[in-house]
């Protein structure tokens, strides 16, 4: 079986709201063997909405909506869902006074017009709201069924596994989803997929499917079968070959992030880091804090945006140096991330300094023009880097390429 998520409200095509609910119903879904095959967000508008789950209907066994059940003449849900069936709403005494009761247990006197929220559909089950007063609804169709959920997170999470799982598991034939996700730095996506289409195109199941972002790739491989082992073998066949020609460039198998990956090796090396930075403004260390319990291998970093601040850092022999060199250069990373270890009393030492744009280029150094460079007792790595994209995207690729450099750094060290 597959399933459609249809997230109903204006308000969730506004840039203030994000639609999580689907990502938390995809998860549920995806772990019985049933694929999210297609999902959309539609405003309040009764026609368009209606004819989305019709078409909805249609395609997929499993239709889910989310929103638009309250008590307000904007909350459209349920009329569209009986209007695309073609039957009518019937008012449910007993609905009302369950959501009369949760008004009176928080000392509230219950409207006339949340009487709309006790309009079932025709032949529909209603699911109760113990965490608000949108009841839900389950509809059997002859393809397989609609689900009607209310749209505020706890509302909706409390009445799936209250009211919808046991359902739902019961109507689901015996299928199995096995999954694969790895993430990649330090190539392009088309780069990556020129690399393995020779492979996962042989494959109908699995199904693999790229994500990117700045300077970071995710490659997810699903198989789905009847029988969970058959399924699990075929992921891990295609895995193998996946991870064979990405090799050191994968960074994680499991959803860790970069900056997760790189602390986890800090600790089996024993090691700690601090980091230099100009042009990222403090979004290194911003990162590697994002992990809890960084600071068992974070000793903390240095932001040297002018030239005078990395001088100083360094030292007096070490800035006429750079001085010398410029501070956009190969030498001036190598002293800064020699000088934040040494400072901050770590193992290693990051240092970015470039120019994020969208001016201060040069000839020899336009703007997109970042040096990273990563320095421990054994060794230093350095690398130059030109960078795409605007002010933002250039500092958000120049943090991500530090922790690569970091991580590839620490590789070595290993072997």
């Amino acid at each position: 079986m597959n399933a459609e998520i249809i997230a109903v409200g204006s308000e969730m095509l506004t840039p203030q709201r994000i639609d999580t609910d689907s990502l938390y119903l995809t998860d549920q879904l995806n772990a019985y063997g049933v694929e999210v095959t297609f999902k959309c967000i539609v405003g309040d508008d009764r026609a368009l909405l209606t004819d989305t789950i019709r078409l909805a209907i249609t395609r997929s066994q499993i239709v889910i909506l989310t929103g638009g059940l309250g008590p307000t003449e904007d909350d459209l849900t349920r009329d569209a869902v009986a209007q695309a069936l073609g039957v009518q709403l019937t008012y449910q005494p007993e609905v009302f006074d369950n959501i009369a009761a949760m008004f009176g247990r928080l000392g509230r006197k219950v409207a006339e017009n949340n009487k709309r929220q006790a309009m079932l559909i025709d032949g529909a089950e209603w699911l109760e709201n113990t965490h608000g007063t949108a009841p839900g609804q389950w509809i059997r169709t002859k393809r397989g069924v609609i689900i009607l959920l209310p749209g505020p997170p706890k509302e909706l999470t409390n009445m799936y596994e209250r009211e919808v799982r046991e359902r739902l598991v019961a109507l689901l034939p015996k299928q199995s989803l096995r999954t694969r996700w790895y993430r990649v730095a330090g190539m392009g996506e088309s780069d990556l997929d020129q690399l393995i289409a020779p492979v996962y195109t042989r494959y109908t199941n699995p199904v693999t499917t790229i994500l990117a972002k700045a300077g970071d790739i995710e490659v997810h491989l699903r198989a789905r079968l009847e029988d969970a082992e058959a399924a699990e073998a075929l992921v891990h066949e295609l895995g193998l070959q996946v991870e064979d020609l990405l090799g050191d460039r994968i960074y994680s198998r499991n959803g860790d992030p970069l900056e997760k990956t790189v602390g986890l090796m800090l600790v089996e090396h024993h090691a700690t880091v601090a980091v230099a930075e100009s042009c990222t403004g403090g979004l290194l260390g911003a990162r590697l804090t994002e992990t809890p319990g960084a600071s068992d291998w974070f000793r903390g970093g240095y932001i040297v945006y002018t030239v005078d601040l990395k001088k100083a850092l360094v030292g007096k022999a070490a800035g006429e140096q750079i001085q010398t060199a410029g501070t956009v250069s190969e030498l001036t990373a190598t002293l800064l991330a020699k000088a934040a270890a040494e400072r901050a009393g770590a193992t290693h030492g990051v240092a970015i300094t470039g120019v994020a744009g969208p001016e201060g280029g040069t000839e020899e150094n336009p703007v997109g023009t970042v040096w990273i460079a990563v320095a421990s007792k054994q060794s230093v790595t350095s690398r130059r880097y030109r960078f795409p994209g605007d002010r933002s995207r250039v500092r958000t690729l120049a943090a991500q390429s530090s922790l690569d450099l970091l991580r590839r750094h620490l590789l070595g060290e290993k072997g």
